[in-house]
């Protein structure tokens, strides 16, 4: 005796035809996140250029890395007056250069010294934003080694001195006499080289 088995209803999901129905639908769902995952690959890709052609045409540069020096032969023969401005925006600092300016010749390596106090009861960390005057100068100040490199964390009370070392590019138009080299502090959140 064979018991009779039920068939089974239309539209339950059981049957083949009901997975074959749902393929194309699949399908049509995998290219779409298929073309939206190659144009954000293709966007990311496109930034890079995009970036690099806004850093040249504003004089801004990567502030986390070192500068490629090109040439360092120094030309004795010119020099240029390099003056330090300093400033803080709504932080418990105090900072200043250790001089107010310095003269130097084109491709000569120098170092200065900025000092930095925390005068609150607390840590404090902030991140240094260079800016040059003027504006295109930038791009002949290479900076070797620079605090704004890292975020700086001073403990309630601290004093540090802070250097930075640089070279200006011989290549510096002639008619530039005088490059300020501007710091503004700023208060971020986390830690930095302590």
């Amino acid at each position: 005796m064979s018991v009779d088995q039920p068939s089974p209803r239309p539209g339950s999901g059981s049957t083949p035809a009901t997975a074959d129905h749902r393929l194309p639908g699949n399908r049509r769902l995998f290219m779409k996140l298929a073309v939206v995952a190659v144009a954000m690959f293709g966007f990311g890709y496109a930034m890079v250029p995009f970036y690099n052609a806004i850093c040249r045409a504003t004089g801004l540069r990567d502030i986390d890395r070192p500068d490629r020096i090109v040439n360092t032969q120094v030309d004795a023969t010119r020099s240029v007056r390099i003056e330090f401005d300093t400033n803080l925006r709504n932080m418990p600092w105090k900072f200043r250069a250790l001089q107010e300016s310095t003269d130097v010749h084109p491709g000569a390596v120098t170092q200065v010294l900025f000092e930095v106090v925390n005068e609150s009861d607390h840590a404090v960390t902030g991140q240094a934003i260079p800016s040059y005057g003027p504006q295109f100068a930038g791009q002949y100040f290479h900076k070797l080694d620079c605090f704004c490199f890292k975020r700086q964390t001073l403990a309630p009370g601290e004093t540090r001195k802070m250097p930075v070392v640089f070279v200006v590019d011989p290549k510096l138009p002639q008619q530039v006499s005088t490059i300020t080299l501007s710091y503004t502090f700023f208060e971020v959140e986390g830690n930095g080289n302590g």
